[in-house]
């Protein structure tokens, strides 16, 4: 009778407990290992086992189907579940553990060492008598890898030392998993000393550091978790171990000059990855004297080392990132036995609990990259741009204390006839990719000038998926440093140094298209400031165009303006700049569109393939096609314009539609900005101060900016150069003009330094105001005032 009655109460302690625990991280793998053996019959749970080891694990799904713990291969195991115990000739684990009091349990999960030594203790009576307690029971294994100076000292005194041991592992309540909270801190029954809890994700629970291997076992009085080592006592803080211990006297002083040392002196769960002195004396003499001499650099450095959580080296299964003290992160992971910090073994000693956290002492130093100077960022993949950069004397320009940002290629990116360079021109090409200040990646922004240590200027193009600088595209890795940014580009960056109509004039593959481009009278379009992408057609693409076919293009002036245009659009699109494999749509000039992908790094546009893609103007960019581009639904209503177009262009079918005219496209998408500026005169001639308005008009929609600068600030034109007569012929324009005194002048050259002269360019005019404020004249003025400027301006 009373065994059943202990049977129906562990049944019931069994279900209630478990059903309490479904939250605990510990419980929820315990579940997964029950799903994954429950072919082998009832209660069973599935276990790996780390090959040559006797360490198992109730796995997460991650090890599980890696087949691995640890980067070491794992075998399964099919046990009873904790609680559970097998019946003979029965599948599976059908039958309930019996009940006993913590003496007798011991037993059940096999920690007999544990139970012989509460037995000579005289701890016995105490554990199988009333209460409830928690018994934290080193398994076998754990006893025999105990210090031997230690275990002796415990079995010499056993009355004392051996039982105030074993109070040590003892909590005067029951705890079960669930109720083992992650940071929790319990109070052991010997001398009111710590024990420090933690409850990972991975369901790995440890009380100062060791592993619950078997958890959960009930007791009459209590409950029994079995753990992999015998615990010690806990008393100092990490700050504590650092200022006694000898190996540590290098770290204790740069704790000490960061002041971060007093961090590890407060209450909190920290791990620290100490390095020892050996760690110090291996890093070149320069750079600890740099580092230990900045008390910034300084405090970074140590700060790397710490993390604001407690991880012990049992509940690490697997690689996992952990944000330091510092702000950067670190991966710790394992390889076998040992820890790796960032996927390298250095941890020569691991889990010297302390009352505030752990600490793990490493063979090196780790470096983080606020400590480091801009040209140490660079990882294995800019080795070739850093090397340069020190080879050719440019590293020694970058001083500790300035601001800088390196746009660094990677290695691939110079070819051998690059490097074969003269040495002076490769300086010139890197001193490109230094920029003169501390530029971030959320600092950068689309249509930004950046000036390298060589005086280029650099633009910045920022699309939806990438951030581009001229014609090279960024990748990730981008790192910040004590004295500036890094970034990683795919290519060598080259600077514009002309524009889009000089490119056409200086390239003989685009002297059929640059011709039909000046027959258009859009040669002044690629000529001017601007933001521009162009697609251009080489010679080849005109094959079996003959004069007179080109004659009757270039009467139609609106047919070969659509036909152009239809290859111009507004911005800097760079090939590498969109995404791959997706459609980008950009609409043309002509107000046809384009659809452009990009495929195995090749720019697509229209189905057709670029030959030759981000030739860098200073107004735009050139993506060179080998065939006319036309809008498919754009038709033509003239027989002998479509017989041409067939010859040139065969790749779509071309819309015929008798007597259909194309539309006029004026020269008015040209963007008009007021410009203020302050320009300081270089000499100031005795008289009157001059202030001035210039103004570039571009069209028809500009006349009203004009009539309301003419209102608001031209007191007197004194000169007129030529210009477009349709803005004189407006009658309030007029007006304002005779109303300011105007004289008109027709002169054919543009004087430069004469504020009162109105320049004039192809289809521009520019007013300038005359006096408006007078000084003394008889009083002289060195250098003078600023003056204003209103400027209309093309963009």
């Amino acid at each position: 009778m009373k065994s059943f009655f202990l049977f129906t109460f562990s049944t019931f302690l069994l279900s209630a407990f478990e059903q309490a625990a479904a939250s605990a991280h510990y419980d929820k793998i315990l579940t997964h290992s029950r799903i994954r053996a429950r072919d082998q019959g009832p209660n069973v749970c599935a276990l790996q086992q780390v090959m040559g080891t006797k360490k198992k694990y109730f796995s997460t799904c991650r090890n599980w189907y890696q087949g691995a713990i640890c980067g070491k291969k794992a075998t399964v195991l099919y046990e009873c579940c904790p609680g559970y115990m097998k019946m003979d000739g029965m599948r599976g684990c059908p039958a309930v553990a019996p009940i006993d009091h913590v003496y007798g349990t011991l037993g059940i999960v096999g920690a007999t060492s544990t139970q012989h030594y509460s037995d000579i203790s005289k701890l016995r009576e105490e554990i199988e008598g009333r209460g409830s307690f928690t018994f934290f029971a080193p398994s076998n294994e754990a006893w025999e890898q105990l210090n031997s100076e230690i275990h002796r000292n415990l079995i010499d005194n056993v009355n004392i030392e051996l039982y105030n041991a074993l109070h040590h592992h003892m909590v005067n309540k029951r705890m079960l998993t669930k109720d083992l909270k992650n940071g929790m801190t319990l109070v052991s029954m010997y001398n009111d000393q710590k024990l420090l809890i933690n409850h990972y994700p991975n369901g790995v629970v440890t009380v100062n550091c060791a592993r619950v291997i078997h958890g959960n076992q009930i007791a009459t009085n209590g409950v029994v978790h079995v753990i992999d080592r015998v615990l010690t006592a806990v008393g100092n803080t990490i700050q504590d171990f650092i200022e006694v211990e000898d190996d540590l006297s290098s770290l204790r002083a740069a704790a000490i000059t960061s002041d971060v040392l007093d961090i590890l002196g407060r209450p909190g769960h920290y791990t620290l990855f100490a390095p020892t002195n050996e760690a110090f004396e291996r890093l070149p003499r320069g750079i600890l004297e740099r580092i230990m001499g900045d008390k910034v650099a300084s405090e970074a450095l140590v700060k790397f080392h710490i993390l604001n959580t407690l991880q012990c080296s049992e509940a690490i299964t697997g690689g996992a990132v952990y944000e330091t003290l510092e702000g950067n992160t670190v991966e710790v992971g394992c390889d076998g036995e040992s820890l790796t910090v960032n996927g390298v073994k250095m941890v020569k000693r691991k889990d010297i609990v302390t009352s505030n956290g752990v600490i793990h002492l490493i063979d090196k130093v780790l470096i983080p990259d606020s400590a480091k100077q801009v040209i140490e960022l660079g990882g294995d993949q800019q080795t070739t741009f850093t090397d340069l950069v020190a080879q050719l004397g440019l590293a020694s320009s970058l001083r500790p204390e300035g601001q800088y940002t390196l746009l660094a290629p990677l290695n691939g990116a110079f070819s051998d006839d690059t490097l074969r360079m003269d040495q002076r021109l490769l300086k010139k090409i890197l001193q490109n990719h230094i920029i003169k200040v501390k530029v971030g990646l959320n600092e950068l922004y689309n249509g930004q000038e950046l000036e390298t240590i060589g005086g280029k200027l650099l633009r910045v193009f920022v699309y939806r998926t990438a951030v581009c600088i001229e014609n090279s595209c960024m990748v990730r890795g981008s790192k910040e440093g004590r004295n500036g940014f890094i970034h990683i580009f795919r290519q060598i960056i080259n600077p514009a140094e002309k524009t889009l109509h000089e490119m056409l004039r200086n390239d003989k593959r685009f002297s059929v298209f640059l011709s039909l481009v000046k027959a258009a009278d859009l040669d002044d379009v690629l000529s001017r400031p601007g933001q521009w992408t162009l697609f251009v057609p080489t010679n080849d693409a005109f094959k079996g165009l003959t004069d007179d076919d080109k004659d009757i293009l270039i009467r139609d002036k609106n047919a070969l303006r659509n036909i152009l245009l239809y290859h111009l659009t507004q911005g800097v699109f760079i090939a590498s700049g969109f995404e791959p494999g997706v459609t980008n749509i950009l609409k043309t000039i002509q107000g046809g569109k384009l659809y452009l992908k990009t495929v195995n790094d090749t720019l697509v546009v229209n189905e057709l393939k670029s030959r030759e893609s981000d030739l860098m103007a200073t107004n735009g960019v050139i993506h060179v096609i080998d065939k006319l581009l036309y809008p498919a639904d754009l038709p033509v209503g003239n027989d002998q314009l479509l017989t041409i177009l067939k010859k040139l262009i065969k790749y779509i079918q071309i819309k015929f539609v008798r007597d259909s005219t194309f539309k006029e496209i004026p020269l008015t998408f040209y963007k008009i900005n007021i410009i203020e500026s302050n320009v300081q005169p270089i000499i100031r001639k005795e008289g009157p101060e001059i202030k001035y308005t210039r103004i570039t008009a571009g069209g028809s929609d500009n006349e009203e900016k004009l009539k309301k600068l003419l209102e608001e600030e031209v007191t007197k034109v004194t000169k007129f150069i030529e210009g477009d007569g349709h803005l004189l012929e407006d009658e309030e324009i007029k007006r304002l003009l005779q109303g300011a005194g105007t004289e008109y002048t027709k002169v054919t050259k543009v004087i430069e330094g004469e504020p009162q002269i109105i320049e004039r360019e192809i289809k521009k005019v520019h007013l300038e105001e005359a006096p408006v404020r007078k000084v003394q004249p008889t009083k002289r003025t060195q250098g003078g005032t600023a003056r204003r400027r209103t400027r209309l301006a093309y963009s």
